[in-house]
């Protein structure tokens, strides 16, 4: 699908379009072929270069070519599994060319809305490099939401894991360790796209977008610090409570061992007397409360047992 937006230099105002003019957006979201060939054949891009954003493992970068500069970064999706939300990242393509500045994504991302929307203030489609950083920041402001979320929900895990442990909600502990495993990864290559555009002059640099640019690093280093600090968190987390659960099973195991030796000890005292011996040679076989005395003999036995476990602290 592609969108085309520009903005209004008198009002300010950006609104979709239909057809392809100077200093507009071209948003393309899970572009068809013939879509993505229309594109690259108006702007002069290489299709290859136009279709790398659609790739799920495409990895973070910045290159310069002669007609256009390309920029990909990871963002932070929502991705719905076993009615739960859990957070993946895609690449977002973002190429600017001296007439337009074109997005290329795979699905429809919750940054490029707010733009859409007109909920990000100071956003002009003509302002291509502005609207870069523009992107970058909210990209990394979006980072950082979804890790208050997940340490949110890791939160709630938690308490759930103390009350009743369950290897449900360790499961659910590690598909947010594996988010975050996903996050570090995509915010270390960002990091160095940022770095890259901070050094280099792939696109147009302004005096008064060079502290947004630095917000933009400053946000991105601080959801890479978050994400490490949660991850290491939940590392901790699954370790005590896998230690809790093993703990748990080895006193039930423990239990039953004491409770098997315990009711053991009458059942070996009765096999003997089921043994096909003379009577006269077994004890109390022949007086009429025999049976009494031995189940008596018996019950004593096992109390001591008891007593002894007990003592030992293995009941």
């Amino acid at each position: 699908m592609i969108r085309i937006f520009k903005t209004d230099e008198d009002s300010g105002i950006t609104s979709q379009i239909e057809t392809f003019e100077q200093d507009c957006w071209i948003s393309m979201t899970a572009p068809s072929a013939t879509e993505i060939l229309k594109v690259a054949k108006r702007y002069d891009i290489d299709i290859d270069d136009l279709k790398s954003p659609l790739d799920e493992e495409e990895r973070s970068r910045i290159e310069k070519e002669e007609d256009y500069t390309m920029i990909v970064v990871d963002i932070p999706v929502i991705e719905k599994r076993n009615d739960k939300d859990w957070y993946e990242t895609i690449p977002l393509g973002i190429f600017i060319t001296e007439e337009v500045i074109i997005t290329v994504c795979l699905r429809e991302s919750r940054i490029l809305r707010q733009f859409i929307k007109g909920l990000v203030p100071g956003f002009y489609t003509m302002k291509k490099t502005r609207f870069v950083y523009q992107i970058l920041y909210n990209n990394a402001a979006l980072y950082l939401h979804y890790l208050r979320v997940i340490d949110k929900t890791s939160e709630e895990i938690e308490q759930l894991l103390i009350e009743n442990p369950s290897n449900r909600d360790l499961v659910q502990l590690y598909e947010l360790e594996k988010c975050l495993v996903y996050f570090t990864t995509s915010l270390k290559t960002n990091e160095v796209v940022m770095e890259k555009l901070l050094k280099t002059n792939y696109i147009k640099h302004y005096a008064e977008d060079e502290d947004l640019l630095e917000d933009v690093i400053i946000e991105n280093k601080q959801a890479m610090e978050m994400t490490s600090i949660y991850r290491n968190v939940l590392r901790s987390m699954m370790s005590v409570f896998s230690s809790i659960i093993d703990n748990n099973l080895n006193q039930i195991m423990k239990l039953l061992a004491a409770v098997t030796i315990v009711v053991e000890l009458p059942t070996l005292i009765s096999a003997f007397y089921g043994m096909n011996l003379l009577p006269s040679s077994m004890p109390f076989s022949t007086h009429p409360w025999g049976f009494t005395i031995i189940s008596v003999i018996s019950f004593i036995i096992c109390v001591i047992c008891y007593v002894i476990l007990k003592k030992r602290d293995l009941w």
